[in-house]
């Protein structure tokens, strides 16, 4: 090699010393002959051809007597069928549909609160009375009457079955009873209302007019009552997933406060899309047995969009793009023990999660994939392989 490289140098110092003695370059460029010029550029220039000639003489012969090459050095990857699941991830609001404030029917002093805060209820239970206004006497009043009516009416059915008295004064008299049945029931209704009890079982979150108070129906709100047990997430899913966020489909929710994630599904989907955001809205139940999740709490979802359990996977960042926009990988060809032949394969991917993504075409089972030195390599170029992954 040293030999070469001798005879190389010896031939350059032989060529610009050989002859009769020639101007330097410098005394040249000093006469500003341009002629002179043109014929020392002219003469550099067959001289540089005539070493590039030998050097790629050289370069034949040593690839020729050398035998460990300089390659590059490469890792690689075996693509394989793999299960793939793409997330798309939402933000949503903690919803319950048992959390109302309860309004009392009746107008009138809010007598008597029998409930406290935190307290919890069963449906049907009495959180508080309203004053009757003298509802209570006007009742005692017309049940006398009804029993009185009621009496009468069937004395005068017995007779009329006796043939002994007249139609009308029978049908008079039931009519009468009849009346007096319905405004007893119209006025026990109305009583009814100056009760106010627990729509549903929950927990009374919230005691809001006191006792004391006048209070009107729809105007005057008296309680809060939470039921935790039915509690959804409800989030807003852009149109274009709409066939992919379906009913069924797995969803991790997570509550950054509470440092706590819940696996659910999609329990529903909407109907309707919006048209203010182009977007339609879901429900994932939530189970929340130590009532730790409220409403309106903030929600992150994670949902399983799209699976595939034989998806080929590959590293986004091996991934290129040509000028045209086409993405390509170099895989390897022609192996030989350690040794092989890149090739560039132009691919289609589809979804990516995380640092991998999906290939559709332009790789199959069993492709031999460059990752470590993909980038410093050229197709049809000769590679050194050392390890896969």
């Amino acid at each position: 090699m040293k030999q070469i490289v001798a005879i190389l140098i010896g031939s350059m110092v032989i060529i610009s010393c050989g002859g009769e003695q020639k101007e330097s370059l410098e005394q040249i460029l000093q006469s500003k002959d341009l002629v002179k010029i043109r014929e020392k550029r002219a003469e550099i220039v067959a001289e540089q051809l005539e070493i590039n000639q030998k050097i790629k003489q050289l370069d034949a012969v040593i690839a020729a007597i050398d035998t460990v090459k300089n390659l590059p050095n490469v890792s690689t990857l075996i693509v394989k069928e793999e299960s793939f699941n793409h997330y798309l991830d939402l933000q949503g609001n903690v919803e319950t549909k048992q959390n109302i404030l309860v309004y009392p029917e009746f107008s009138g002093v809010l007598k008597q609160v029998v409930v406290k805060e935190g307290q919890a209820v069963s449906k049907g239970q009495v959180l508080a009375r309203i004053d009757d206004g003298g509802l209570s006497q006007q009742l005692a009043q017309l049940e006398i009457q009804a029993q009185l009516s009621k009496t009468t009416f069937e004395r005068q059915e017995r007779l009329w079955k006796q043939k002994i008295g007249s139609e009308i004064q029978y049908l008079q008299a039931k009519t009468q009873y009849e009346a007096q049945a319905k405004a007893v029931d119209q006025m026990q209704k109305n009583l009814d209302k100056t009760v106010v009890r627990a729509p549903f079982t929950g927990v009374v979150d919230d005691v809001i007019t006191d006792e004391g108070s006048v209070v009107a129906p729809g105007q005057t709100p008296l309680f809060r009552v939470v039921n935790l047990n039915d509690m959804y997430v409800t989030v807003d899913v852009p149109e274009r997933y709409i066939t992919n966020v379906t009913i069924g489909k797995d969803v991790k929710a997570n509550f950054p406060v509470l440092g706590k994630t819940i696996d659910s599904k999609v329990r529903q989907t909407g109907k309707f899309i919006n048209p203010a955001n182009r977007t339609f809205k879901i429900e994932v139940p939530l189970e929340n047995k130590d009532q730790s999740i409220k409403p309106n709490l903030t929600a992150k979802l994670r949902i399983n969009d799209y699976s595939n359990e034989k998806a080929l996977l590959i590293p986004l960042s091996v991934i290129s793009e040509d000028a045209s926009g086409e993405q390509y990988v170099y895989v390897v060809q022609n192996k030989d023990k350690d040794q092989g032949v890149s090739k560039k394969a132009t691919i289609t991917t589809g979804q990516s999660e995380g640092d991998l993504v999906e290939v559709l075409s332009g790789l199959s089972v069993g492709s031999e994939i460059i990752i470590e030195g993909a980038r410093s390599v050229k197709d049809a170029q000769e590679v050194r392989i050392l390890n896969k992954q």
